[in-house]
């Protein structure tokens, strides 16, 4: 059974900066188009950053630009989004999302939250 766990949120000043890790396991991680996506309550989930398979192509929603990167380890079955700058709009619950490369298996961890406020 293939699985994404998250971690590194929590609570962190405006202008901060947090990592987040999210390792796979039960599935080949190397064929997955591996997502960022966030939530607030009572909004729809936004796709925050987005990386290829091989990692050669990243893509990231307009109001991260600049300010978070994504980034993999395949050898670690393992995703980071470094997330800098931080604003208070920033706050969210923050998932993993793996979509594989050849078909239509997908994949969403339990999330992580993420709190930017003084």
């Amino acid at each position: 059974q293939a699985q994404l766990v998250e971690s590194g949120g929590g609570l962190v000043q405006p202008g901060g900066s947090l990592r987040l890790s999210c390792t796979a396991s039960g599935l080949t991680f190397s064929h997955y188009v591996m997502n960022w996506y966030r939530q607030v309550p009572g909004k729809e989930r936004e796709l925050v950053a987005t990386i290829a398979p091989t990692g050669g192509t990243t893509d990231y929603g307009d109001s991260v630009k600049g300010r978070f990167t994504i980034s993999r380890d395949n050898t670690k079955s393992t995703v980071y989004l470094q997330m800098n700058s931080l604003k208070p709009e920033d706050t969210a619950v923050y998932y993993c999302y793996a979509k594989f490369s050849l078909g239509r298996l997908e994949y969403w961890g339990q999330g992580t939250q993420v709190t930017v406020s003084s």
